[in-house]
């Protein structure tokens, strides 16, 4: 799984780059430069996608192959460990996590909570029990 969302840039007449999310559209931002504005669209994703989370809100799974994407942009580790892990526990409640990890259902629901930073170790066991490995990659 990857967690970039799909972004249209726009270059604004009067100077700076505008950046807006195709799947969330409280999301958006700008900046003087294109370095600048790509900064800033991935701030803006990551607390757009912790907001929703904390609040217990829909988070869409980026869509893929947009045709009139610019870039796609990738949140936060943190936030990237908690969509990733939900998405891999599916149907699979929180406490059958829970149990699988031997944890307490508040140990296994921060997993899911980006604000909380889980070792690789935690991560790399949920993955397992959830029939999935943990990969890494630096870019």
């Amino acid at each position: 799984m990857d967690v970039r969302y799909p972004a249209h840039i726009t270059e604004d007449p009067s100077g700076g780059f505008c950046i807006q999310f195709v799947d969330l559209d409280e999301a958006f931002t700008e900046g003087d430069s294109m370095d600048e504005a790509l900064f800033n669209a991935a701030e803006v994703l990551t607390l757009t996608l912790e907001g929703r989370l904390a609040e217990g809100l829909d988070v869409p799974m980026p869509s893929r192959d947009v045709a009139d994407a610019s870039c796609y942009i990738a949140p936060d580790a943190k936030t990237q460990g908690a969509l990733l892990l939900r998405a891999a526990r599916g149907e699979r409640s929180v406490a059958d996590l829970a149990r699988a990890l031997e944890t307490s259902w508040p140990q296994a629901k921060r997993l899911e909570d980006a604000r909380h930073w889980p070792s690789l170790k935690t991560l790399d066991r949920a993955a397992r029990v959830l029939g999935k490995r943990l990969v890494l990659s630096i870019e």
